[in-house]
């Protein structure tokens, strides 16, 4: 692979939830786009799958097993990240998971799981690594922060509400990073996709979400992955002047 003119080319990039789905697809494009990527996820095996093929198609990456909810794995990492690779200039949020059911059913390890999972991991990354991205900003003059939302933070969706709720503080954590980091060149922005194709699905339990899932797989193509891992590197390739705040992506068939 030639770098030079690749438009990441000298960038680090961190990839949470990188061992499939969004974040393994995403891990992948921004190392074809020049960027040494680190990939990270709880899977170490399935984090190796994807370094040996990432370098075999002439790219750079380094997997680090870490569970993003435990805050101190997270730090340990962002340190190895700054000793090794100089630091992050491109952090890309996308660890989550999505358990619908009916508030009703009180399936509270659910809702905490997701919570968890989408609110707290999403913080724990952003503590470990705003600091290096407001350094690589100051130094490069452009930075990225790049959270995975979705369109539920926007509408509704019944049994959904909890998994809802978590998408809806990314959407608006997002807004509020964008106004308190760029001045300092840090671009913050917000992913919200309509149905992509990927593990998510398969974590559905609640008979009534899943056959809701099964009759829009019939009724419409979904995105897959690499839609929007394809959109994560327009939004890190675009001139530093440019910060896309949010971005809806949606399959063409789904209304709502």
């Amino acid at each position: 692979m030639t770098t030079s003119a690749l438009p990441l080319s000298g960038r680090v990039a961190v990839v949470t939830g990188a061992s499939s789905g969004i974040g393994e697809a995403s891990a992948e494009h921004l190392a074809a786009l020049g960027a040494r990527v680190v990939v990270l996820a709880r899977r170490a095996g399935r984090l190796d799958d994807l370094v040996a093929r990432i370098e075999k198609n002439g790219g750079q990456a380094l997997a680090l097993s870490v569970d993003v909810t435990d805050a101190a794995a997270v730090q340990a990492a962002a340190d190895r990240v700054a000793a090794e690779l100089g630091g992050a200039d491109l952090l890309f949020n996308n660890a989550g998971v999505m358990l619908p059911a009916p508030v009703e059913e009180l399936a509270t390890e659910q809702w905490r799981q997701q919570i968890d999972l989408n609110v707290n991991g999403l913080m724990n990354t952003i503590a470990a690594f705003t600091p290096q991205l407001v350094k690589s900003a100051a130094e490069r003059g452009v930075a990225d922060l790049i959270n995975t939302s979705s369109i539920a933070a926007q509408n509704i969706f019944p049994t959904f509400a909890v998994y809802s709720a978590t998408k809806a503080y990314v959407s608006h954590l997002s807004r509020h990073l964008r106004a308190e980091l760029g001045a300092k060149n840090v671009r913050v922005s917000a992913l919200e996709p309509g149905i992509v194709g990927t593990e998510l699905q398969s974590h559905v339990t609640d008979e009534g979400a899943r056959a809701w899932l099964d009759g829009a797989r019939e009724s419409m193509e979904w995105l897959v992955p690499r839609d929007i891992a394809e959109t994560v590197g327009f939004i890190a390739s675009l001139p530093p002047r440019v910060n896309v705040q949010q971005v809806t992506v949606m399959p063409t068939g789904q209304a709502s």
